[in-house]
């Protein structure tokens, strides 16, 4: 555990881990996302600078929450967010289910390659080391 100073109000608190905020600070942000939350729910038409301007939170902060999908506005919402690889309109996040599915398999086969040439080398060492195994005689 080391002493930090808080990113946001730059007071002293003992982290661990996650965002280097303190306690104070974090149940804040929360606050502030569940009211952005309400309003986004209440005023679905609203505008990106005019929820932050009505809550008082900044641009920033709300892109980070759609970014961690923690928001989600409705299709037709003034506010249009589209997947960052293929263009497509998304409600949330940075790409849309398709993309990201596609990313998915992308990883899954190259850890399906890892394993397999991990598997090959351990074999091979294992080949190695029985070559090795046994007694072995010198003729004198």
């Amino acid at each position: 555990m080391e002493v930090i100073s808080c990113m946001r109000c730059k007071r002293l608190f003992n982290y661990l881990a996650g965002p280097k905020l303190c306690e104070g600070c974090k149940k804040a942000i929360e606050e502030d996302f569940q009211k952005v939350k309400q309003y986004i729910q209440d005023n679905p038409r609203a505008s990106l600078k005019q929820i932050s301007e009505d809550n008082a939170v900044s641009t920033k902060q709300i892109q980070q929450w759609i970014r961690e999908e923690r928001l989600e506005f409705s299709k037709d919402s003034p506010i249009q967010l589209l997947c960052e690889s293929c263009g497509d309109p998304i409600i949330t996040g940075r790409y849309c289910a398709k993309c990201k599915n596609n990313v998915a398999k992308s990883l899954s086969s190259v850890a399906d390659q890892k394993r397999a040439a991990l598997a090959q080398a351990i074999a091979a060492q294992q080949a190695k080391k029985d070559d090795k195994s046994g007694m072995r005689f010198l003729d004198t």
